[in-house]
């Protein structure tokens, strides 16, 4: 099985980082648990608990580990089984975007890519207190992966 790529960037104001990894089960699967906030942290390790809906236009407080912070991104660019964003932040100050992207093969697999760019004047300042997204979005795409495979040879 083959690991996660993993692509990160750096500019004066903006950080960048893409995982891609396949799985073997339909976007549908891969959908249905990506949109399941009462189950993300059973299966992901990089989420303690979401609360709201994962649906367009609503407001999520997402919890992560060994950090007391809470994150509020807002759903949108919802494309069931294809794609959709949270956003959250403030721009022109501090602005996150992430972005899932499924993408059908042939062969019944699935391309997963989760992309998070952060924009803003306070980039500068807050680098150096952000996580390695690189080690974070490896894990979180890698255990999206074992829950769908799991799922489809539990089914």
């Amino acid at each position: 099985m083959a690991e996660p790529t993993i692509t990160q960037t750096r500019g004066a104001f903006s950080l960048a980082c893409c995982a891609q990894v396949n799985v073997h089960a339909p976007a549908a699967r891969i959908w249905a648990i990506l949109t399941d906030a009462n189950s993300f942290p059973r299966w992901n390790s990089t989420v303690t608990s979401i609360e709201g809906e994962i649906r367009e236009g609503a407001k999520l407080r997402i919890h992560v580990p060994d950090t007391d912070r809470t994150f509020t991104p807002t759903v949108s660019n919802v494309v069931p089984s294809a794609r959709m964003t949270w956003s959250g932040g403030f721009s022109p100050v501090f602005k996150g975007v992430r972005t899932f992207e499924l993408r059908p093969r042939d062969d019944g697999s699935t391309d997963f890519t989760l992309t998070e760019r952060f924009s803003g004047l306070l980039i500068p300042l807050v680098r150096r207190t952000l996580p390695d997204f690189g080690v974070v979005f490896a894990r979180f795409v890698s255990d999206l992966r074992r829950e769908a495979e799991q799922s489809v040879t539990r089914a």
